[in-house]
């Protein structure tokens, strides 16, 4: 038979988060307990999200949780695995009971003052152990300023993707390729 080379197959898939921070390890503890005790795929989502790194636990405005919790009654807990952060372009932020890893200092006024609440990962698990009356929200992942530059390359016919240039003027870029007046506009 072949032998194969068995040191190039890592498994890509994460098993336990890579940071050390000791209270996220703990959350890992508690909802890997969850995840097997109880049959719920909440507790496996969040036990997934805990794994994931700082760029896929992308943090979200108060702004987009109060449009998204609309439509929902207000006694639901609106779940984010990652940080909730302030939306100065919100004028009035309604009750709203939050569990998240952080909450900025901004967010946390305002939420605290319009009579809400902000509970942790270990509170939801004890008012929640199976995710009910729960809703889980994300922040957006693509919305990095690194993921416009992404696709096929700047130029090629349809693509959207933002080149890297030095500065954004008239004499940087914008002439063939992008104008139909010198040559052709892709």
């Amino acid at each position: 038979g072949i032998d194969l080379d068995h040191n190039k197959f890592k498994k890509t898939v994460r098993k336990e988060p890579e940071s050390n921070n000791v209270y996220i390890r703990l959350l890992v503890k508690l909802y890997r307990f969850l995840a097997r005790r109880t049959e719920s795929p909440f507790n496996k989502v969040i036990l997934k999200r805990l794994f994931m790194s700082r760029r896929h636990r992308a943090p979200l405005s108060l702004a987009r949780i109060v449009r998204k919790m609309k439509s929902y009654d207000s006694n639901k807990v609106t779940v984010v695995v990652g940080t909730v952060t302030n939306d100065v372009r919100l004028l009035n932020v309604p009750k709203l009971k939050i569990c998240a890893l952080h909450v900025t200092e901004g967010a946390r006024e305002r939420i605290l003052k319009a009579g809400g609440e902000i509970i942790t990962f270990d509170q939801l698990a004890l008012r929640a152990p199976k995710g009910q009356n729960t809703v889980l929200l994300q922040g957006p992942r693509h919305a990095r300023e690194a993921q416009k530059h992404f696709g096929p390359a700047p130029g090629v016919p349809h693509s959207h993707a933002k080149p890297y240039v030095r500065s954004k003027g008239r004499k940087f870029e914008k002439a063939r390729g992008r104008r139909r007046n010198c040559g052709y506009r892709a």
